[in-house]
């Protein structure tokens, strides 16, 4: 991987919500976007936000399910790594 597309990743995936946000995927491997707010405490439009930037980054993978939108992780070694970092200092 290129260090400017690793460097975004990391930049994009840093942020404190986010990795909130991502904990709860990690956790529940697929999950939609007011369980994540639930979950948090936050606002749908403040995840959503945040899920759409992830999702824009290749960070994460959007999912229909009716009037649902879910969000999943993609089978990225970048990902898979993030995830072992996340939860191993979480």
């Amino acid at each position: 991987m290129r260090l400017n597309v690793l460097a975004k990743l990391m930049r994009t995936a840093g942020d404190e919500s986010r990795i909130k946000i991502l904990c709860v995927i990690f956790s529940k491997k697929k999950v939609c976007v007011s369980d994540i707010a639930t979950d948090l405490n936050m606002s749908v439009a403040i995840v959503s936000h945040h899920l759409q930037v992830m999702s824009h980054e290749g960070l994460l993978v959007s999912v229909r399910e009716g009037k649902k939108v879910c969000y999943e992780l993609p089978s990225d070694p970048f990902v898979k790594d993030l995830k072992k970092f996340i939860c191993k200092h979480k």
